[in-house]
């Protein structure tokens, strides 16, 4: 567990960058533990990715304003989810740039749609600068200050490999439902 811990100290802030440019979270919660064992520090934590997930957002507006081409295969697989995005930008507007960072699932179609749309790439670039730095702050804070709490859950997993496929099984059920519940055709 030490070479890990150490290998993710040496390159956790790349790893970093490249998992929030694609917004996922997993490994801003890691690097906010991380930084509250010392081995990283959670200022730069946060700068790294909320720099990352701002240009991931506006890379995806970017690519489906101007290279719509690149973008259809993916829409062909996702359309309820981009549905679903839709419904989001025009029940809640603007807020959606900040809401869409805490909604797995819709987080990378949400800037997509935005880009699909006549929304202005420079609006969308100064609401989605404050969305990123809150949602870093946010998870990258969280945990933090629960470092203590996130140590004793992964070594309790590793004691306990069994209960492992549970958790997994939990959240991919947890997954499924919540997609096939917002996703639904309404009759």
């Amino acid at each position: 567990m030490e070479d890990l811990f150490s290998s993710l100290s040496t390159y956790g802030y790349i790893i970093l960058f490249l998992y929030s440019f694609g917004g996922g979270f997993f490994a801003l919660v890691a690097a906010g533990a991380l930084s509250y064992m010392g081995k990283m520090d959670i200022t730069v934590v946060i700068i790294v990715a909320t720099v990352a997930n701002y240009l991931g957002d506006m890379m995806l507006f970017y690519m489906a304003r101007y290279n719509k081409n690149f973008v259809q295969p993916y829409m062909k697989n996702h359309r309820r989810k981009f549905a679903l995005s839709h419904v989001l930008i025009k029940k809640y507007g603007n807020w959606v740039v900040f809401i869409q960072k805490y909604i797995y699932g819709v987080k990378t179609l949400v800037p997509i749609a935005f880009g699909l749309s006549k929304y202005s790439f420079v609006k969308f670039g100064i609401l989605n600068a404050p969305a990123a730095l809150l949602w870093a702050l946010f998870f990258g804070l969280l945990s933090y200050l629960g470092g203590e709490q996130i140590i004793k859950a992964f070594g309790y997993i590793k004691e306990n490999p069994i209960i492992m496929p549970f958790i997994l099984l939990t959240f991919a059920s947890l997954l499924w439902w919540y997609f096939s519940h917002f996703t639904k055709k309404k009759s």
